[in-house]
């Protein structure tokens, strides 16, 4: 079988590529910068634009699923256009998709829901590959400065989504559910910090900042307000499911889900001179 990958070359997007290749499928990743995609050999890299539903047409033929995001251009917004790749997908004969959500269900996954296609939808709470924006302020000062220090968040390994992805895809039998996806233990900013610095040996110091200095830290970043509502709100008030571990990943996958502190042994060189 063929799957087509979107978002193949992000933080989630790359493990799913690998997951299906190791359960011996073919893959095809779908990418807006194909020479820049470094992706496997194997892999049949085509190039397409979520943002321009025509673009993604020829990508669809011959594919029995669709790892698919709900975010696209280059400002990664809520994708506007999925009417018309929940139809192109259907007239393809595309069998089953996932969706990746970014925080709230959008039109992507409305219109799926309405459509003829297997739909299952991820909601990993939070990436623990996130914590590599501290990186910089961690190799040059060995402090780190967010809003929201004691807020836990139950982060979760970016290859423990690709695992999920590719065996959805895969094996089929989730059409029509939701799965919220964590990993083994919920943790704070804090926490998160001196488990990098645990690893590292060093001592690092957290400075929290106030909700409107994150604010107009993100806005700096050129973040639009829809985000920023939508970071404020996640990380400062998160709803239970995001601090509450599931089982999901081992249901799915068969096997426990990934660690912090693995990750961050994993990445340990980005918080490193």
């Amino acid at each position: 079988m063929t799957f087509l990958v979107t978002g193949a070359t992000g933080k989630a997007g790359r493990h799913v590529v690998e997951e299906l290749l190791r359960l011996g499928h073919r893959v095809r990743a779908l990418t807006r910068h194909p020479a820049r995609a470094s992706l496997p050999g194997q892999v049949e890299v085509a190039e397409g634009d979520l943002t321009d539903p025509d673009s993604v047409r020829p990508a669809l033929r011959g594919v029995t699923g669709v790892h698919l995001l709900t975010v696209g251009g280059d400002d990664y917004a809520t994708l506007r256009t999925g009417p018309q790749l929940a139809t192109m997908t259907a007239e393809a004969g595309v069998r089953r998709v996932t969706l990746l959500w970014n925080g709230r269900p959008g039109p992507v996954e409305e219109a799926f829901e309405r459509g003829d296609v297997e739909w299952t939808r991820l909601q990993p709470v939070d990436f623990m590959s996130n914590t590599l924006g501290w990186a910089p302020d961690i190799r040059a000062e060995g402090r780190v400065s967010e809003p929201f220090g004691d807020v836990p968040m139950a982060v979760i390994h970016e290859a423990d989504v690709g695992a999920v992805a590719a065996a959805v895809l895969a094996r089929g039998g989730h059409g029509g559910k939701a799965y919220t996806l964590t990993g083994p233990q919920p943790y704070t900013a804090r926490q998160r910090l001196a488990t990098i610095g645990k690893v590292l040996g060093s001592e690092l110091h957290f400075d929290e900042l106030t909700e409107q200095q994150a604010r107009e830290r993100w806005r700096r970043a050129g973040l639009d307000e829809e985000l920023i509502e939508l970071l404020a709100s996640w990380q400062g008030d998160p709803p239970p499911e995001a601090y509450t571990v599931v089982p999901t990943v081992r249901e799915i996958t068969g096997r426990e889900p990934r660690t912090f502190e693995q990750w961050v042994r994993e990445h340990a060189r980005h918080f490193t001179r």
